[in-house]
């Protein structure tokens, strides 16, 4: 009834907690994108579907595991997420009554440095990642990647976790990764770029996070991620520019 789906890249630290995490679903599928580390020796051990595929944007990585999976009923789990086993029965209760909803946003809850981050904007996440198949696809958005969708949409009560910060360089890292492939979707849009949205749109987006969406009431931990995501957007027009003139 249900297929469960981990996208992952070099996760060794977590896809044992993933892959046992949904050991309720119906089929497993892992799609990785050839990691370099100890992730797919790890999948191997256990009864999942392997898929390795070469990464190209978010969206067509999952929409070609979706494709793979057996159920109409797709449960998507990042690999540094966890969930209650409250959670857990109200997807299975979901998918059994046959609701004549097609999908439903999951509100997250985001941790930085081993606490849980309360404003800024992430006390507002939310995904949808339990829906059916042949209702819902990814959309081609190179990063914050969405879902297309013909039906209605609801909303569950319980909550993810998500633990996506190992280290001040890693998270850093992850966010240089999305710049660069939001600087090529610019490209490919033929967006307009100039120097006063790396002057001006980066300052703009630290006072967001930080003053308008009050990251400033998580102290010093909503600084630090204000401003790392302030740096990543100035990386995006950076990037742009290089790519743009073939220095990259």
């Amino acid at each position: 009834m249900i297929t469960a789906i981990i996208p992952t890249f070099n996760e060794e630290k977590f896809i044992k907690n993933a892959i046992q995490l949904v050991a309720f679903a119906d089929e497993i599928i892992v799609i990785d994108s050839y990691s370099a580390d100890k992730t797919v020796e790890i999948v191997k051990q256990h009864n999942v579907k392997l898929i390795q595929r070469t990464f190209d944007d978010f969206s067509s990585q999952k929409n070609y595991a979706i494709s793979q999976a057996k159920n109409n009923w797709v449960f998507i789990l990042d690999a540094d997420e966890k969930f209650s086993e409250e959670l857990q029965n109200e997807v299975q209760t979901i998918v059994k009554n046959n609701t004549n909803k097609v999908g439903f946003y999951i509100y997250r809850n985001f941790y930085f440095l081993d606490t849980k981050i309360n404003y800024g904007g992430w006390q507002s996440d939310k995904v949808i990642r339990l829906f059916r198949k042949d209702k819902c696809q990814y959309n081609g958005n190179l990063v914050h990647e969405i879902i297309d969708f013909n039906g209605e949409i609801g909303y569950l009560k319980n909550k993810l976790d998500h633990y996506s910060y190992r280290g001040f360089d890693h998270y850093a890292s992850k966010l240089n990764q999305y710049a660069a492939l939001q600087a090529k979707a610019l490209l490919k849009q033929n967006k307009k770029v100039t120097v006063l949205h790396t002057l001006l749109k980066p300052p703009f987006r630290f006072f967001v996070h930080f003053i308008v969406r009050k990251g400033f009431l998580d102290g010093i931990r909503g600084f630090i991620l204000a401003t790392i995501h302030a740096n990543g957007v100035k990386n995006r027009y950076i990037k742009y520019w290089l790519f743009k003139n073939n220095l990259n």
